[in-house]
């Protein structure tokens, strides 16, 4: 996280999470955001913050629908781009982007628009390890065996 605490400090900053469902990327995210001063972690959380995850919450419960997965990943990138030009100074987006391509338009519009991007996977999604601990934790039902379907498509770096 140093090296992402530093590089606010010197520009604009997108961070890209990535890694499969209950590997800690939101927890990650929050401790990041803590650990910033809190205007800054305010600001962040208020202007800065897009999960798509986010978007299937309906009165304060989480309503996953397939139907609607699609068009919530294009508003998630809509209100990101929208973010970045308000020249938000962190940007976050927080999704498991298991394939390049998925957070290619994220990535693009970031450097486009002047910001520094980083990176960010947590865990090691082909270890059988890590997909059997992710299936136990993730807070939205999703099973081993369709993790370990996304861990099989994950392209690492």
């Amino acid at each position: 996280m140093s090296d992402v605490n530093q590089a606010q400090n010197d520009s604009k900053l997108v961070i890209i999470m990535r890694g499969l469902p209950g590997s800690g990327k939101s927890y990650w995210v929050e401790q990041f955001i803590q650990s910033q001063p809190l205007s800054v972690a305010t600001q962040i959380k208020q202007y800065g913050y897009y999960s798509t995850d986010n978007l299937f919450f309906n009165d304060g419960e989480y309503r996953f629908d397939i139907n609607k997965l699609s068009q919530n990943h294009q508003l998630n990138l809509s209100l990101f781009i929208e973010a970045l030009a308000r020249a938000e100074p962190v940007v976050i987006c927080d999704n498991t982007n298991v394939c390049h391509w998925e957070y290619l338009a994220y990535k693009t519009a970031a450097v486009a628009l002047g910001y520094q991007v980083k990176v960010v996977l947590i865990g090691d999604p082909k270890s059988v390890e890590h997909q059997e601990l992710c299936s136990q934790r993730n807070k939205h039902s999703v099973s081993l065996k369709q993790i370990q379907r996304m861990a099989k498509l994950f392209e690492i770096d």
